[in-house]
């Protein structure tokens, strides 16, 4: 008993953990980021692990602020500084977002931060850890954007239906009617009158296949992923493209069509999708121009994003008619079917193509005085970075 008691302060003795020893721990942590932090937040120490995830080396970071790691978003809504007081506060703080590399590439990461403090409880700085799940969070994200994309295609089934069942089936029961009474009356009626009906179903006509079209077109938003393409693109190619289609309508009411956008303004988007969204939006604007009018077509950057204007000097719309103009409900439609000649459901196809190129669209208009539609393209293919999600540390990661 004695002889083991001897062996056993002997190994106690020998193995006594280091400094060194605790550091070769902490670089053998490959899939954690370990780092220290002064109590200015200068980074003072850094292990192996961080280097291979951050892809900063030990001589490149240290010296650097804390804030080195966060996204510009984050600094801004003072992130860092809330870690830190939390820190102080609670004993920890726990956080999960996005990280920025030295590549400038961001990581989702679960992190901890916690004081280091001094044998006499004096405050000597911060200890950071971070764990990279950026591949968990794209799963997750995967999943959740399955399950909306289902949400979604059931709302654009209903939606459909609706527009086949109302917009498409009562004008047609129009015509069948109409054509009906010309097949029973014809012999004894007017020849101007005959031809003032035939006139009417032949319109009728157009519309319907019209609404088909851009029926068939918004379906293929959702139903048909597979042809979705999106690219870098030249702008000015595509509206260049839409004024050669549509010029010969705008000439005859002597509208003018000017392009104003730089030969050098790129978007990435599905090429077939931007040139729909441009002729959608300045064949309506010729419809609702006047006479001798001028519509244009401008464009201009915005952090990372071009913001493509479609400018008319026509009728204008009310209030009430830009609030509910990109609002997928039938009676809405119907009415905008009838006073804004056809511009319903093409303004959903718009809308439905540029969400889906990661974009969106208003529109600013005065009654009287003409309207300007806008609508936004990401320059670069986009990097979704979602600050918003629930601040929680998943310690059994």
């Amino acid at each position: 008993m004695e002889d083991e008691q001897i062996n056993s302060k002997i190994l106690k003795k020998k193995y006594i953990p280091t400094a060194e020893f605790y550091s070769q721990i902490i670089d053998s942590l490959q899939d954690y980021s370990i780092f220290t932090l002064d109590n200015e937040f200068i980074i003072n120490s850094w292990s192996s692990g961080a280097a291979k995830i951050f892809g900063w080396d030990t001589d490149e970071i240290l010296g650097k602020h804390f804030d080195i790691i966060f996204t510009e978003e984050d600094i801004k809504n003072g992130i860092p500084k809330n870690e830190i007081e939390a820190a102080l506060k609670e004993g920890r703080a726990t956080d999960n977002r996005w990280h920025i590399c030295k590549d400038k590439n961001v990581f989702y990461a679960y992190g901890l931060v916690f004081p280091l403090t001094g044998i006499d409880g004096e405050l000597l700085g911060y200890v950071k850890i971070l764990r990279d799940l950026t591949e968990r969070k794209k799963s997750e994200d995967a999943i959740k954007n399955y399950v909306k994309e289902l949400e979604d295609l059931n709302t654009h089934k209903e939606s459909v239906l609706a527009i086949l069942s109302h917009d498409l089936r009562t004008p047609l029961s129009s015509i069948i009617a109409t054509t009906g009474y010309l097949k029973a009356n014809f012999e004894r009626m007017d020849p101007s009158t005959v031809r003032e009906m035939l006139e009417l179903l032949h319109k009728a006509s157009i519309d319907e296949l019209n609404m088909l079209d851009y029926l068939v077109e918004w379906a293929r938003i959702k139903y048909a992923a597979e042809v979705f393409s999106p690219r870098k693109i030249e702008l000015i190619q595509y509206v260049k493209k839409v004024f050669e289609t549509l010029n010969d309508t705008a000439s005859l009411n002597t509208i003018n069509l000017h392009c104003e956008v730089d030969e050098n303004t790129a978007v990435f988007a599905d090429g077939k999708m931007l040139l729909s969204v441009i002729q959608n939006i300045v064949s309506n604007a010729i419809k609702h121009s006047l006479p001798g009018g001028k519509i244009t077509v401008s464009a201009k950057t915005a952090d990372d994003k071009i913001i493509v204007q479609v400018k008319d000097s026509g009728i204008g719309m009310s209030k009430e008619i830009q609030e509910k103009l990109f609002m997928p409900q039938m009676n809405i439609l119907s009415k905008a079917r009838i006073e804004n000649k056809g511009a319903g459901i093409g303004l959903l196809l718009v809308k439905g193509f540029l969400e889906k190129n990661g974009g969106e669209i208003w529109v600013e208009s005065v009654e009287g005085l003409g309207s300007s539609f806008y609508f936004t393209l990401p320059i670069d293919k986009p990097i979704k970075i979602d600050s918003s999600d629930q601040i929680v540390f998943d310690e059994n990661a």
